[in-house]
């Protein structure tokens, strides 16, 4: 199963798949299974599953390392593919340390920054933003993590797509604009954050309503 005849949308799961399938401990592991430890609808995992693996069994399931094998193939995880980080700040040093990218596929290759202190991190070159486009195209890169500032962010959008990058993870507050042939995935940790704040208070309110509920019985 190639890739390119899944959908966004199934292609968005599988890491899930992955990630959880890689924990599991049984000969044999259900779409079922799958389905509840993840919080997913069971039709949709079971076609998942199915779309890439031909090894399932009624009953039985899927043989839990042959379907991790069929995940990490179409995931493209069986070769290491470089991406580069745009932003050397905290947060983009951070991630060029963070050694759990292997894991699925990938490897920080190179940082880019408009003010380079440090020539290198975590043995990792930190080069200056206008060898960008020179270095991506000589290295066949085309991943990149966008953490720059958010005034700074569509300009270095605009370079990272002159530079051939064709996937952007982008951790800037402002949305940025790139062509059709270029996908963007934003990621707010502050707003996660803000999110699960919500939630939290919204189940502890739960929580002392159902405590108050039962003293009145």
């Amino acid at each position: 199963m190639r890739s390119s005849t899944l959908s966004k949308a199934t292609m968005g799961r599988l890491p899930l798949y992955l990630q959880f399938i890689r924990t599991v401990q049984t000969e044999n592991v259900s779409s079922a299974t799958v389905a509840r430890a993840l919080g997913l609808g069971e039709v949709q995992v079971r076609k998942d599953l199915a779309s890439i693996c031909p090894a399932g069994m009624p009953k039985i399931g899927y043989p839990t390392e042959r379907l991790r094998e069929d995940l990490e193939a179409v995931l493209g995880m069986k070769q290491t593919i470089p991406a580069v980080v745009v932003g050397a700040g905290k947060l983009g040093r951070a991630l060029m340390a963070y050694d759990g990218f292997r894991e699925y596929g990938l490897e920080i290759a190179a940082a880019f920054d408009t003010r380079v202190t440090d020539s290198s991190h975590e043995r990792k070159p930190i080069l200056p933003m206008e060898e960008m486009t020179g270095w991506c195209r000589e290295h066949e890169v085309h991943i990149g993590i966008l953490t720059v500032p958010a005034g700074a962010a569509q300009e270095a959008a605009d370079q990272m797509v002159n530079s051939g990058i064709t996937a952007i993870l982008s951790f800037v507050s402002v949305p940025i604009r790139v062509p059709d042939t270029v996908t963007v995935k934003h990621e707010n940790i502050a707003l996660s954050l803000a999110c699960l704040k919500i939630v939290a208070g919204m189940s502890n309110e739960t929580t002392e309503e159902d405590s108050h509920g039962s003293e009145d019985l």
